[in-house]
């Protein structure tokens, strides 16, 4: 009964520490980072339920500030760098990119191909590194990028070694590839886990192949992925099982400077596997 009668409090308490004006602001960069090629006003206002007046002043306020920027030949609004930036110099983001930075240099020299840090943040898998090699053709994605959590090689070698209730949190709230049941996830998470890396074909191109493998801290939780996706070129003179063993030595590395425990070295025992 103590619930019931307090409830009307809770939510009295509630609406009087509300700030309208910064959830909308806050509504507003959430709703342009799922969108790719902007918004315009009018569109902006109808996927918020709002009127155009009602939101003129916090776009207006967002572009000043650097958050956002609207294109002047389609009028159309985007998220500027800002936002990434600003979580750039948040101690953990902040560590991992300048102890990873000179390691995937170096590394992208060695093997010719690129490679990108990935974490987890708000469901999906952030992009927060990314070095090109010094070759003309390769394969690479944008820092920044935001991946589906279920379909990035990244995403799944850092939930093959999270915890049980992360998992189930996880399960339940995002949503899963058509192809795929919560169970033939699970077995593939532990296949990862007993390998220590996963090497699949890439779920967005065909011909690339992944090579990821977790980086982890001090205190043994996987907190970014360093990933390769490997382009196969003619006359490479780097073989894949070559670029492999670099690619799981870089991110043991980086693990130690974390403080982490490290994955198993390469095994070169089958050709590069399909994923079904």
């Amino acid at each position: 009964m103590e619930d019931i009668k307090n409830e009307p409090d809770q939510v009295a308490k509630t609406a009087r520490y509300s700030a309208p004006a910064l959830e909308k602001g806050l509504d507003i960069i959430e709703l342009l980072a799922r969108e790719e090629h902007g918004l315009s006003q009018s569109d902006i206002a109808r996927s918020m339920g709002r009127s155009v007046g009602e939101i003129f002043r916090m776009l207006v306020a967002l572009i000043n500030r650097g958050y956002i920027a609207q294109d002047p030949d389609t009028d159309r609004y985007s998220l500027t760098t800002k936002l990434f930036a600003v979580a750039h110099q948040t101690p953990l983001i902040k560590r991992l990119t300048a102890l990873s930075g000179p390691l995937m240099r170096k590394l992208t020299a060695r093997i010719n191909q690129s490679a990108h840090l990935g974490i987890i943040s708000d469901d999906v898998v952030l992009i927060v590194g990314q070095v090109d090699p010094p070759s003309h053709h390769v394969m690479s994605i944008r820092l920044g990028a935001r991946v589906d959590l279920w379909r990035a090689s990244s995403g799944r070698v850092i939930l093959a070694f999270a915890e049980e209730d992360r998992l189930q949190e996880l399960f339940a709230r995002v949503p899963l590839p058509k192809d795929k049941t919560e169970g033939h996830l699970r077995e593939e998470l532990a296949e990862i886990r007993l390998r220590g890396h996963e090497i699949t074909d890439s779920f967005v191109a065909r011909g690339i192949v992944n090579i990821a493998v977790p980086v982890f801290d001090h205190t043994g939780h996987t907190v970014a992925a360093l990933t390769v996706p490997h382009l196969e070129r003619f006359d490479d003179p780097i073989s894949f099982q070559t670029c492999a063993r670099h690619v799981i030595d870089t991110a043991n590395t980086l693990s130690v400077a974390l403080g982490g425990p490290t994955v198993p070295p390469y095994e070169d025992k089958t050709a590069p596997p399909s994923r079904e």
